[in-house]
């Protein structure tokens, strides 16, 4: 079944804004790429504006969809660690240009206050998966453990743009398993 053009607008808008920025992605570009006219976007979306929200804020709920489900199946102990190898997963095939929300925040931040408080709220949805995920695996005694693992986790989005995905994702591997490892060996 072929996709409705507002979904074929979000999947273009979403791949250009990811490789290419949100300012430097004009509306003719993406109606181009979409293969649809201006009319079209605009019938679906009011501005560019409402159009990056939409793409945001479906990204971010097909993002929350995969890390939930890789926590839920999760066996005992082990939800972090899932969460993180579901993180690695989506950097692998999505985020190859780094995290579109880091983007959002950054080229947002002085000129939409609604864009950048929506991604803003994306990280905050990160951090309290990771809450959630280190008080299943009975951690959370661990002060600032799920605000460790945020932070690298923050740290593989950067880096699998500059160092390759499997640099980025082993490193990123290996610093969660030393903090996950050492907040285990100090189990009251």
């Amino acid at each position: 079944m072929p996709a409705s053009k507002r979904d074929q607008l979000l999947a273009t808008a979403e791949q250009l804004f990811h490789e290419q920025g949100f300012h430097a992605t004009g509306i003719d570009r993406i109606v181009a790429a979409a293969g649809v006219v201006r009319m079209t976007l605009y019938n679906h979306f009011a501005s560019k504006e409402a159009l990056v929200m939409a793409v945001l804020a479906t990204r971010h709920t097909r993002f929350l969809a995969h890390l939930d489900a890789a926590t839920a199946s999760a066996p005992p102990g082990q939800a972090a660690s899932a969460l993180v190898e579901a993180h690695g997963d989506w950097l692998q095939r999505y985020s190859l240009h780094g995290c579109i929300m880091a983007k959002a925040m950054g080229e947002f931040a002085e000129h939409s206050a609604e864009i950048h408080a929506l991604a803003t709220a994306a990280k905050t949805d990160l951090l309290a998966r990771l809450e959630d995920a280190v008080s299943r695996d009975s951690l959370e005694h661990h002060a600032g453990l799920a605000r460790h693992l945020f932070m690298v986790l923050e740290g593989s989005n950067m880096a699998v743009a500059l160092l390759g995905a499997q640099t980025a994702l082993a490193d990123t591997r290996a610093m969660v398993d030393t903090l996950l490892a050492s907040a285990r060996s100090n189990t009251p």
